[in-house]
């Protein structure tokens, strides 16, 4: 999986590309606890993200519980097949997805 953050001001978009799974997740847990401070706005681009499992989520849910605390996070650009995980996994009903 590959990371891309891209530093607005306060609001910080993290494009994702490839599979966020058991091997890349802490990748992205290690780049959200080192990167988050002073974000307002979280924004996760998926349009590239072809995979997510429950690593995957978990990182997520972290990321959504940080920025409950301190501003706002959204999902935007997500495929049919990580969509229809979050609906199985009741995600669509705790994340702001575009």
């Amino acid at each position: 999986m590959t990371i891309k953050k891209m530093r607005d001001g306060d609001e910080l978009t993290i494009a994702l590309t490839g599979r966020l799974d058991t091997n890349t997740a802490p990748d992205l847990e290690m780049e959200l606890k080192s990167g988050l401070g002073n974000v307002k706005s979280l924004v996760f681009d998926m349009e590239r993200l072809e995979y997510v499992s429950s690593a995957g989520l978990r990182v997520l849910l972290y990321a959504q519980k940080v920025m409950n605390r301190q501003g706002e996070m959204k999902i935007c650009h997500v495929n049919e097949m990580i969509m229809e995980v979050f609906d199985i996994t009741g995600f669509t009903e705790i994340l702001t997805i575009e």
